[in-house]
């Protein structure tokens, strides 16, 4: 494993010629991402779960944290937020329901979020299921989605309901193919093992593994995916292709309708699968 708090230079996301996002990886396999303005020495926090890596990240590219966004009150993603607010006194975005301590700009679906440092305003989105005041945010060409929508995957449901969590991933899977979804852990090539056992006959999720192995064994992150790539190898969001449909029944030992039914048995199945 590789030590907590690496960051890549180099390693930057382009959103049009001023945006860039990029990772700070803390706790073994979260990312805190970075989203940063060229030319501008204030940037914004996506989830600081751990806050001495993601401090000593800023203070090596002189970057001051002018606003932290939080997806969910977990404490891998909001740990080092009290260390963030007593360094860099940031606005801190957050679920008004989540009751997070430094939380001072509540936010719920349908607000936005003004990042005039970055020239950016970002929607925010309900995206419930994980937990049952998960948000995520949006913007041109860009979801910073949390522990909803994984490379591959999707999170459990730890306080919502895998009604909210298939809604969730649907209004996901809505946006522009292009868009990069940026989520909260390095979890691609497990995820991935277990789309290849649920929807076998998938080629393109059997590349995509293969990809993510050798991208892992570099030392890099498999992570933004975008919603168009989720959609062709990501089982959570093809719960009514025929194969996957029929994988799940037979789990069930029962025909489920596709949709909803077939997906909760998919997270019910990867929640006890080892590979």
């Amino acid at each position: 494993m590789r030590a907590s708090g690496i960051d890549w230079e180099g390693y930057r996301c382009q959103h049009g010629s001023m945006l860039q996002v990029w990772p700070v990886e803390i706790l073994g396999d979260n990312y805190v991402w970075v989203l940063e303005r060229e030319g501008s020495d204030r940037v914004a926090l996506v989830d600081p779960g751990d806050g001495a890596p993601v401090l000593a990240a800023l203070e090596r590219r002189g970057l001051t944290a002018a606003a932290v966004l939080l997806t969910h009150h977990h404490h891998d993603h909001v740990g080092g937020l009290p260390a963030v607010i007593e360094r860099h006194h940031p606005a801190v975005w957050g679920a008004a329901a989540d009751g997070v301590a430094g939380v001072d700009c509540p936010i719920g679906d349908g607000d936005r979020v003004p990042l005039p440092f970055l020239d950016l305003e970002l929607e925010v989105i309900a995206l419930p299921g994980h937990t049952a005041t998960h948000l995520g945010f949006v913007g041109p060409g860009i979801a910073l989605v949390g522990d909803t929508l994984f490379a591959g995957g999707c999170g459990r449901v730890l306080g919502g309901t895998f009604e909210q969590l298939h809604r969730s991933l649907a209004r996901l899977a809505a946006l522009p193919s292009e868009t990069k979804a940026y989520c909260a852990h390095e979890y691609t090539v497990a995820n991935l093992g277990f789309a290849r056992h649920a929807e076998p006959g998938n080629a393109a999720i059997v590349d995509r593994l293969a990809a993510a192995q050798a991208t892992r064994e570099a030392g890099l992150p498999t992570v933004p995916s975008t919603v168009g790539y989720e959609l062709e190898t990501n089982v959570f969001l093809r719960c009514s292709a025929p194969g996957v449909v029929a994988s799940a029944s037979a789990r069930a030992g029962r025909d489920l309708a596709p949709g909803v039914e077939t997906f909760r048995e998919l997270r019910t199945w990867k929640d006890g699968w080892r590979g």
